[in-house]
């Protein structure tokens, strides 16, 4: 890195600008505190990135946006967005909590949710349902209700198996 250019300029109507020109790789860095906001900026022949901060917010524009931290806290007493234009990953080493005081919704085009041991699904009301099918598969299934259980088909039913049983009082028709 060759010599540097620095300026620091005091204007009582446009504030402080401070500059560093670093004319070998092509960088300048400012700092602007114009009485409402402090801006820096690094600009280079290729990207630009900035930081402005305001009495009442903190912006950041750049390329790549990297936080490395042993702990981390985000909160708002509003709503809080995070969106991607491509992928979006959330990886832990241990567990992923995830609560909502009201209503949690989840939509995708196609949804897989996978454990290697055991998956629980449980609510007050449990309501599985597809627009056009719904299948339920695993090597043993077991449906076990502690009060009545209707099985109804609009159409045909069928019940099949190699050995098919029917415990208690049987009543048809």
């Amino acid at each position: 890195m060759g010599t540097l250019v620095c300026r620091i300029e005091l204007d009582k109507k446009k504030g402080v600008l401070l500059t560093v020109e670093n004319g070998d790789d092509q960088i300048t860095q400012t700092i602007v505190m114009d009485g409402t906001s402090i801006t820096t900026t690094v600009k280079g022949s290729e990207e630009t990135s900035a930081i402005t901060q305001k009495q009442d917010s903190i912006a950041m524009n750049c390329k790549t946006f990297t936080l490395d931290a042993e702990t981390i806290t985000c909160k708002s007493t509003k709503e809080t967005l995070h969106e991607s234009g491509q992928n979006f990953d959330i990886t832990s080493g241990k567990n992923i909590g995830v609560a909502a005081d009201s209503a949690a919704e989840y939509k995708a085009m196609n949804t897989i949710i996978e454990s290697t041991s055991k998956t629980e699904i449980k609510g007050g009301t449990l309501v599985l349902s597809g627009s056009s099918s719904a299948e339920l598969k695993g090597a043993s299934i077991k449906l076990d209700a502690k009060g009545l259980m209707d099985l109804v088909a609009g159409g045909a039913a069928t019940l099949k198996g190699s050995i098919v049983n029917i415990k208690g009082i049987l009543k048809m028709g």
